[in-house]
């Protein structure tokens, strides 16, 4: 699945410093990882040149070297991060007008006002996966991944680990506790959501920051059960380690897409930005962004020809269980969460 070695995915120099600087031009602020040629293979073929990528762990750390004056032309959040740019004023729309394969986008990533308005389309969806549970199969029987609940088993107190992201640990949260949606949330599904984190605090051998950092937690031996990725299991899989990814557990599992948002006051060229998000888009860029990191893309035409049992083996098929959405959601209960979350990882 995957043509990247467990050792290769990591071999990267800063996660705050752009490690590769190419066109000055154009600057895209991206996931460590994404610097993928194939990706961006239509610019390089008009620019003689590749974009000059600086790259980050976490969607916050993305978002807070934003706002602390980082001048990026693009950069790639996630989609509930769309409105917490948007209320910053960091962003601008896209003009559809540019976009050569704006049409052949799925238009289920394109429902939410957050990311299209009367006043134009604010987020270019790209990327999309699942957040479910990656375990040893050799170890963890399957009767114990029918459920959310092997998190906080005793069972497997120091053999867990958990994303140091707050949206993906609060889907794990709010479906082990019966929530398949954070469009609403009440007082009392938060708590109740908090106090089963905090159990499951009490299991994590580590947070990881990035997949390749708990597929190599999960092929030590570490851990056992990790709430992962596609591409931490398509990492495993190209190993060849046993490892097996647990979508349709009791309650559920999460789902998430990401893309780009078109900076305000870009230091770069914006006929540049343009063709960097036209060749990512494009229908062909399907097939490269499921062999390589084994997560989907948002262009529905070049999903369709990609055969249904690749998909199946990325994770990526239809799941008969309840799904969170990671979709948009009010800024302050991000706060909430974040802060939250920030707590119990300190014990509190």
């Amino acid at each position: 699945m995957i043509k990247r070695t467990l050792l290769a995915a990591t071999a990267i120099v800063s996660l705050t410093l752009p490690v590769m600087a190419a066109d000055a031009e154009l600057t895209v602020m991206d996931w460590a990882g994404y610097e993928i040629e194939g990706f961006y293979a239509d610019y390089t073929a008009k620019h003689n040149n590749s974009p000059t990528y600086s790259l980050f762990a976490s969607d916050d750390e993305a978002f807070q070297r934003a706002v602390s004056g980082f001048k990026a032309d693009v950069v790639h959040p996630c989609s509930t991060f769309v409105d917490k740019y948007r209320e910053a004023g960091l962003i601008e729309p896209w003009d559809e007008s540019k976009l050569t394969s704006v049409a052949q986008l799925d238009p289920n990533f394109l429902a939410s006002p957050s990311i299209k308005d009367d006043q134009g389309l604010w987020f270019l969806p790209f990327d999309w996966g699942a957040t479910a549970v990656a375990y040893n199969t050799n170890e963890v029987p399957a009767e114990d991944i029918a459920s959310l609940n092997i998190f906080i088993d005793p069972k497997y107190q120091g053999r867990t680990s958990l994303p140091n992201s707050s949206e993906d640990v609060w889907a794990l949260a709010y479906l082990a506790t019966g929530t398949t949606s954070w469009v609403s949330i009440s007082d009392e599904q938060f708590d109740a959501a908090a106090e089963w984190l905090r159990k499951a605090h009490q299991n994590v051998r580590a947070y990881w920051n990035d997949s390749a950092e708990l597929s190599q937690l999960m092929a030590s031996g570490e851990v056992l059960v990790g709430w992962a990725w596609n591409d931490a299991v398509a990492l495993l899989q190209d190993e060849g380690f046993p490892v097996g990814y647990q979508r349709e557990a009791a309650e559920g599992s999460s789902t998430w897409f990401c893309g780009y948002v078109n900076m305000k006051n870009a230091p770069g060229n914006e006929d540049k930005a343009y063709d960097f998000v036209n060749s990512l888009l494009r229908a062909d860029a399907a097939g490269v962004i499921v062999d390589e990191l084994g997560v989907g893309h948002s262009n529905a035409t070049g999903m369709g020809v990609i055969p249904a049992e690749t998909l199946a083996t990325a994770g990526l098929g239809a799941a008969n269980a309840p799904i969170l959405a990671q979709v948009p959601k009010d800024p302050a209960l991000h706060e909430k969460m974040l802060q939250t979350f920030e707590n119990i990882k300190a014990g509190f």
